[in-house]
């Protein structure tokens, strides 16, 4: 088997985060969404509350886990992406979380690790 890219590497990860949301019980509303201001992976409801997703995805642990690779300044560009998402949207939400999900490739399979409320 060819090794992966690392953008169907990505493509995957972001596939599983969406099906294990789903899962979960949150309504995917739009994924990969961009403004000049940068990208959101993944935006979902969780009931009242508008969940703001990022996924990063890793097949190894060489540059750190997944989850360590999600800085706080990036934390807060989503949260500001998630304003400029929002001012576009004709509903309100009683809330916004901004959520991380986690994914190692380990044999083949990942393993998962969802983040809810990261900031």
């Amino acid at each position: 088997m060819a090794k992966e890219s690392k953008l169907e590497l990505g493509k995957r990860g972001e596939q599983a985060a969406v099906t294990y949301l789903e899962a979960e019980g949150m309504r995917v509303v739009e994924r990969n969404w961009r403004c000049r201001h940068g990208e959101i992976d993944i935006i979902a409801e969780d009931g009242p509350t508008l969940v703001v997703v990022e996924v990063k995805t890793r097949s190894s642990r060489s540059h750190g886990s997944a989850l360590e690779s999600v800085s706080p300044a990036k934390l807060a560009r989503l949260r500001m992406l998630a304003a400029k998402w929002l001012s576009t949207q004709p509903r309100s939400f009683e809330a916004v979380r901004v959520d991380v999900i986690a994914l190692e490739r380990f044999a083949g399979d990942f393993a998962l690790r969802h983040v809810r409320g990261a900031i």
